[in-house]
């Protein structure tokens, strides 16, 4: 998720540990470690524009790494905080555990995906159940994490937790209905599903995107599973990629091929050609208006390129302001 909200979900469960004189220490410390898993968005390159995408969330958000990143953490939070604030360094290091332990979770409860389970597996876990950006569910624990630090009430810290932990039995509850909405759709269509994933579009749990896989194309639409009443989009479709038919040029075991492959784990093999640009490839999962076909990120190709250059990695969020307004009539369904 985003960084606020990773640090105000760390800073709520590092308060559920130690005095509640304490709980503004607490916060400050589990916030940071909360944070810290996200230093892996300095392992890039220029040489290759892929690089970030394997690395992120992957070591420093697996489970099996909590451990040794929460005692990082501690080494060094500890002489800059907590023997300032004349803490232990078991007390800091308990709230570095806590705090970092929940990066990776947090993360996985999106659609973006989280090796959890790194290096048993390269799996990206993602449960589909909250937006990656959410002031709803944000905004309400950053409240109750502040308060319970002013007013030292671990009170006030198990509210912010209940808020959290219903926000996401909600997310859960409406994936589910949009999962069967979407099948209902796919079957009044006719069509023979060979897959299907529902996501929370931008900032909310009202509308959601559906995204379906037959033989030869993926079909989106938008659902609003229920308040304040069902409702749905059709969406469009797009051509599956193929390789041999929409990039005949490209040679098997060039760097721009393998690079395709490294995209298409990436991107859980929904891979389609952009209609608007020759030769970029994208990863059409994602867009600004859950209904369209419109990707946020890509690869660009070209044909001119030495075997052993990479791709350009490309993001696409035009019109921005045109979309969200659209989305927030369909949220309340005007």
């Amino acid at each position: 998720m985003d960084p606020v909200s990773q640090g105000v979900v760390a800073a709520v469960i590092a308060q559920t540990r130690g005095q509640p004189r304490q709980l503004a220490k607490a916060a400050a410390i589990g916030a940071l470690a909360g944070l810290a898993p996200d230093i892996d968005v300095l392992f890039q390159t220029a040489d290759d524009p892929l690089l970030a995408l394997e690395f992120h969330r992957q070591f420093t958000h697996s489970l099996l790494f909590i451990p040794i990143g929460g005692l990082i953490c501690s080494l060094v939070l500890y002489p800059l905080l907590g023997k300032r604030w004349g803490l232990g360094f078991m007390q800091t290091l308990l709230w570095c555990m806590l705090g970092y332990a929940t990066h990776g979770l947090l993360d996985s409860c999106t659609s973006y995906g989280t090796q959890l389970l790194w290096p048993l597996t390269d799996r990206r876990f993602s449960w589909d159940i909250i937006s990656i950006i959410d002031p709803l569910f944000t905004v309400p624990l950053l409240i109750g994490c502040g308060l319970a630090a002013w007013r030292k009430s671990r009170r006030l810290v198990q509210l912010a937790i209940l808020w959290g932990g219903l926000y996401l039995i909600f997310g859960y509850f409406q994936h589910g209905q949009a999962i069967a909405q979407g099948h209902e759709l796919a079957a009044a269509r006719g069509h023979t599903v060979l897959r299907l994933e529902a996501k929370p579009s931008f900032a909310n749990l009202l509308v959601w995107k559906v995204i379906y896989e037959t033989e030869t194309h993926y079909h989106v639409a938008a659902v609003r599973p229920t308040l304040p009443r069902p409702q749905h989009w059709p969406g469009t479709s797009v051509t599956k990629l193929n390789l041999q038919r929409d990039l005949p040029w490209l040679t098997a075991d060039s760097q721009q091929a393998k690079d395709i492959e490294r995209f298409r784990w990436f991107s859980d093999g929904y891979l389609a050609m952009d209609t608007d640009v020759p030769n970029r490839v994208v990863d059409m999962r994602y867009s600004l208006l859950p209904h369209q076909i419109k990707a946020l990120w890509g690869i660009q190709l070209d044909p001119a390129r030495t075997p052993d250059q990479h791709v350009d990695y490309v993001t696409q969020r035009s019109d921005a302001r045109s979309a969200l307004t659209a989305l927030w009539r369909m949220m309340r369904a005007d």
